[in-house]
């Protein structure tokens, strides 16, 4: 009995999480499940009846973990939760949901910054987006900062204020020019415009200038007045939909075989204030309930504001389930809609076209790189006189400084993309203290294709006549006599082959040289990445090397229990001392080097 059958035994009939590995212990797949032992079992029996998607998971999973809860929500919110920590393989995910930017407010700051990032964290501070078009963040950023002036800077300096305040877009909090009582108010009306809410803003703005006309404070007044004029010309150019001031989302989802883009409309106060586009990854099942389902997990986990009616494009199997769910998430009833008549099904309808057309356009421009991809790959082809489609390319580059921390790379492209799964780097032995390119490139050559049986249809070196003739001999010596090897040399661009006495010039505008560079500065960068972290390795082992009384196996062992050295320097003697083999007199003479260097 292996461990899976055994586990499916044990299972208990309560609802929960289950967590699906694969041979490295990785986690590959969370789902939920009303009932553990008939969720979780049902994926191990009559494997060819289930979908594409789960045939293909099953195959890989060697174990799993269970989480029991309380209820079918509880188990619910636990999937979302953990669905986000760890990016299953599996998992449908939005398609790269990190490049996305989002419009920050750091409201656990006494005085909240405003600025632009594509890294959504949980640190306290409220995201608004994500937002498919940066141009029209980074113009709403710049509307926002010159109407309600709030600061940009990372830290507060107490010196003289910066140029922003005097082009007169920052209250000088640092200057103490603004009270926090007035800061934070104009943050709750960011917050109100960030979140689409303009007229509960400009209702607000409206009693705020007619108090400070009643105190005969004019100078507040006029500054109130050209808020609400900005505020009020972004509600111009929005789009009137609805007269009855609602709070809604409109999702529109098209799915052609295993794409899918989802369409949000974003209507605030009755007006269509924004949309969002999104294209979805590793989908293998063409399931629209289950597609859904997972957009809605991770779109709504996210998000800083959640109205009070969503309309779907279809409805829900477990609609309470999902009510409760998003209860829990916006702190209020959430209606989950679909409508069948009326301006909500016209906004359904175009988002669902709006979807549609994306999704082709994407599809298009994926079919064309690809065409484009083939002719390249072919005209290269011909150029070198070669016969067969060049499917797959590996490209060799070395790096090192004046022969220290000598490395090579290796990278993949596979019909003309990096395949970079593919990827291989190697820490060189042959040379050390020498530079020597050549018997580096050598090495590195002999280590990937001594017992190799996946063979590229095309090798690429960086460099000259001199690294070619060097890997010539050393594939000789391999017994790989046919393998097809060239050198991009970086000067001219020169393309050398085997026995050649002249190079190859293709034309700089040729695809088949743009694949050629791109490979190329792929696997320089690859190299010279791997050179630094090495280099910065060596160099903070190097200063630990200047602690008299602290060797080798000491060393290693702080650099294993801290990770870094600066948390080596900030760490206090009792924490040295949790180190392995680190002890009192030992942790005292690294704290003292540290702290003695800071004097």
């Amino acid at each position: 009995m292996n461990i899976i059958e055994e586990k499916l035994q044990l299972l208990p009939e309560k609802p929960g999480v289950y967590l699906m590995k694969n041979s490295q212990g990785q986690i590959i797949y969370v789902g939920k499940a009303k009932i553990l032992k008939n969720r979780v079992r049902s994926y191990f029996k009559q494997i060819s009846g289930q979908t594409t998607k789960t045939q293909i998971l099953v195959k890989q999973i060697v174990d799993f973990d269970y989480i029991v809860t309380g209820n079918e929500l509880e188990a619910l919110i636990l999937e979302c939760n953990l669905i986000k920590k760890y990016a299953q393989k599996y998992n449908i995910l939005l398609k790269d949901d990190k490049s996305y930017p989002y419009i920050k407010l750091t409201v656990q700051e006494q005085f909240p910054r405003l600025y632009v990032t594509r890294k959504y964290e949980r640190d306290g501070a409220k995201y608004f987006g994500p937002f498919a078009d940066a141009q029209a963040v980074y113009a709403t950023l710049a509307l926002l900062r010159k109407t309600f002036k709030l600061r940009t800077c990372r830290t507060m300096s107490t010196g003289r204020a910066c140029l922003r305040f005097y082009i007169k877009e920052c209250w000088a909090p640092c200057q103490k020019l603004i009270t926090v009582a007035d800061y934070q108010n104009l943050v709750q009306q960011v917050e109100l415009f960030l979140e689409g809410r303009s007229e509960i803003l400009l209702q607000s703005l409206k009693k705020q200038i007619k108090q400070a006309s009643a105190t005969l404070d004019f100078e507040q007044a006029i500054v109130l007045k050209q808020q609400i004029q900005a505020v009020d010309k972004i509600r111009q150019e929005q789009k009137v939909i609805s007269q009855s001031n609602a709070d809604f989302d409109v999702l529109g989802l098209a799915q052609i075989h295993t794409q899918i883009s989802v369409q949000v409309l974003l209507v605030r106060s009755g007006k269509l204030v924004g949309q969002h586009l999104f294209h979805l990854k590793q989908v293998l099942d063409s399931d629209l309930q289950e597609n859904l389902l997972e957009f809605l997990k991770q779109y709504y986990l996210k998000a800083t504001f959640i109205p009070s009616e969503i309309i779907l494009p279809i409805k829900l199997e477990e609609e309470a389930l999902w009510t409760e769910w998003f209860k829990v998430q916006a702190q209020q009833t959430v209606k989950l809609i679909r409508p069948q008549r009326g301006i909500k099904k016209d906004l359904l309808l175009m988002a669902q076209e709006n979807a549609k057309i994306k999704l082709e356009e994407e599809l298009a421009k994926r079919e064309n790189k690809l065409i484009k991809q083939y002719q390249a790959l072919e005209e290269l082809a011909q150029a070198l006189n070669l016969p067969n489609y060049l499917k797959r390319l590996e490209c060799f580059d070395i790096s090192h400084n004046q022969g220290q921390q000598t490395v090579a790379s290796m990278v993949v492209f596979e019909d003309g993309l990096p395949a970079k799964k593919y990827s291989r780097r190697y820490k060189l032995k042959t040379v050390e203290g020498k530079p020597d390119d050549f018997l580096s490139m050598q090495e590195a050559i002999s280590r990937r294709y001594r017992d190799c049986d996946n063979l590229p249809d095309l090798l690429v070196i960086d460099g000259g006549k001199g690294q070619l003739s060097s890997v010539c001999e050393i594939l000789s010596n391999l017994g790989l006599h046919n393998l097809p090897v060239i050198s991009l040399a970086k000067q001219f661009e020169h393309v050398f082959l085997p026995n050649t006495k002249y190079p190859i010039i293709l034309d700089k505008s040729s695809p088949a040289l743009h694949i050629l560079q791109n490979i190329r500065d792929e696997a320089h960068r690859f190299a010279i990445t791997y050179h630094r972290k090495l280099r910065d390795k060596r160099n903070v082992t190097s200063i630990l090397e200047h602690i008299s009384g602290i060797g080798a196996t000491r060393r290693k062992a702080l650099m294993q229990y801290f990770k870094s050295i600066e948390q080596i320097k900030k760490a206090s003697v009792e924490q040295l001392k949790q180190a392995p083999g680190i002890n009192n007199s030992s942790a005292q003479l690294v704290y003292d080097f540290f702290h003695k260097r800071d004097l």
